[in-house]
């Protein structure tokens, strides 16, 4: 008995209480059977909220309650938690087939497919319900389900209140939302770990868009697939990750596994996980991932919900999305503090933080739910971002040109001069050439020394001849790929006759 006692005394913070108390209100001061839609981000602790809400509304309108989910590792979480706040509760899952029992439970938690195959079969009927509960309410797969539940209370919880779904917005079904902390909130209050965000300009162009408004799994892999692409995360692990636990999230299984593959060539603790793990296996990987200090995951998007690790210091975003749930899951799932842990880093390779803002940046929420049509045609396209990049050599590499007075070159300003004067316009890849080979020189020893500079300076070579092509307005993949080696080359040879006129 004193066991049931301590599972009942599960403290909620001053802000959850608070936006409880709100939520109740609004249950009050709603018609019957309203549909509320409560907002609070990743890691503020929505599943402990609203397994309180289940008590205390089961308490006092002596009315059952049902929680939905779409996964069935969030099922026995939530099933877990309400037990934990003292609601005896049952899983509703593919081995229920009646209910039978249903008067020993005020509580079921259950998976959406499973609810609607036993509610169109006819073989479960819960009476009595008064709160449906649906978790991560985004998703659309719950819609199905609404109209057996028209005269309860309908309460979707998410951290992001945006459809998944385009053509299905949320203010169809919900007809008010609650707004909780927000991640600078949390932050401040050192319930969530403060994100350090390091970007890497990444050429999106090939990128294909898809039915559901997201990039492809094929092109993504084509993109990240490549030994370019391969090269570059490696190298932004090494510049910011290294010793790091970190996860790394990818748009294609073929994308994780040649990850997997790089890494693992480098000497890392490394590991692949995805759907096609049976959940022994799954098990096993996530165990080791938990235990092992350094491990290195990756994976495709199976770990952006019902997945809890605090320990994960780095989040890669080895893929570029156009959906903001995503985007705030993903780098969600680094943000759990510890006694020892107040910070982590995500490194992104997806111009997402130039897309969607910093993660922590204050976001209009109400806006977004009213208005979802004039949000997403408003999110920034990919040329955009591109233009408005700015290199920036890491601190690393600027150390190694440290005999250089000045390294910058401003390929627009440089532009912008010679066309005054009336001059070609690859005069400006010349000055930049020049520019380049002088720091070279000037940091090496001999010719080799000077080569193996040249070779470090592919990124800004990438970002310059990018600037160029945007000047001249030819933008095409081909160009730039045959001006960047021309580039490289010039350079090869600049550096050669500069050390040959040393002599």
């Amino acid at each position: 008995m004193e066991l049931q006692k301590d599972k009942i005394e599960k403290k909620l913070y001053d802000y959850q209480l608070e936006d409880l108390n709100t939520i109740f209100k609004c249950l009050e001061e709603s018609d019957e059977a309203a549909n509320i839609l409560y907002q609070l981000p990743t890691g503020g602790g929505k599943t402990v909220v609203f397994s309180e809400i289940a008590k205390r509304y089961i308490e006092k309108n002596q009315k059952k309650v049902v929680v939905l989910t779409h996964r069935i590792e969030l099922s026995v979480q939530t099933s877990k938690m309400l037990t934990g706040f003292g609601v005896k509760n049952k899983i509703i899952n593919s081995e229920v087939k009646e209910l039978k029992d249903q008067d020993e439970f005020m509580c079921f938690v259950a998976m959406v497919e499973t609810l609607n195959n036993r509610l169109q079969e006819e073989k479960v009927e819960i009476n009595n319900i008064g709160l449906v509960i649906i978790d991560e309410a985004h998703y659309n797969s719950f819609r199905k389900l609404f109209k057996y539940f028209e005269h309860s209370v309908i309460l979707g919880v998410t951290a992001t209140p945006l459809s998944s779904n385009i053509k299905l917005p949320m203010k169809d079904n919900y007809q008010k939302l609650i707004i909780g902390q927000s991640i600078e909130a949390l932050i401040k209050k050192k319930f969530l770990a403060k994100a350090n965000m390091y970007n890497y300009d990444v050429s999106l162009q090939s990128l294909k868009l898809g039915i559901s408004g997201d990039y492809t799994v094929k092109s993504s892999d084509e993109l990240y697939g490549n030994q370019s692409m391969l090269g570059k995360l490696l190298t932004a692990y090494n510049e910011v990750a290294k010793g790091t636990k970190t996860l790394i999230f990818n748009n294609g299984i073929n994308t994780s596994l040649y990850v997997y593959e790089t890494f693992k060539k480098a000497g890392y603790n490394v590991r692949h996980l995805d759907n096609k793990n049976n959940a022994t296996e799954r098990r096993e990987i996530l165990d080791w991932f938990s235990n092992t200090p350094d491990a290195i995951l990756t994976s495709v998007s199976i770990l952006t919900t019902g997945f809890d690790e605090p320990t994960v210091e780095t989040i890669m975003l080895n893929r570029a999305t156009r959906s903001l749930t995503l985007y705030f899951q993903m780098i969600g799932r680094g943000s759990r503090v510890l006694p020892k842990k107040s910070e982590f880093s995500v490194i992104d390779l997806g111009n997402n933080v130039a897309r969607f803002g910093m993660w922590s940046a204050p976001i209009d929420w109400q806006e977004i739910f009213h208005f979802p049509d004039f949000y997403l045609e408003n999110i920034k396209n990919d040329e955009d971002i591109e233009r408005e990049f700015i290199y920036e050599m890491p601190d690393a590499l600027r150390q190694e040109f440290s005999k250089s007075e000045t390294i910058e070159f401003n390929v627009k300003e440089e532009y912008k001069k010679i066309f005054a004067q009336g001059l070609k316009s690859k005069t400006v890849l010349e000055r930049s050439i020049e520019q380049h080979a002088n720091i070279c020189v000037e940091n090496a020893e001999d010719v080799f020394d000077a080569r193996i500079l040249a070779k470090k300076l592919k990124d800004e070579i990438q970002f310059r001849v990018k600037q160029y092509s945007y000047c001249i307005m030819n933008n095409t993949k081909n160009y730039k790929e045959w001006l960047e080696e021309d580039y490289e080359r010039k350079l090869r040879s600049s550096i050669s006759q500069k050390f040959a006129a040393k002599m």
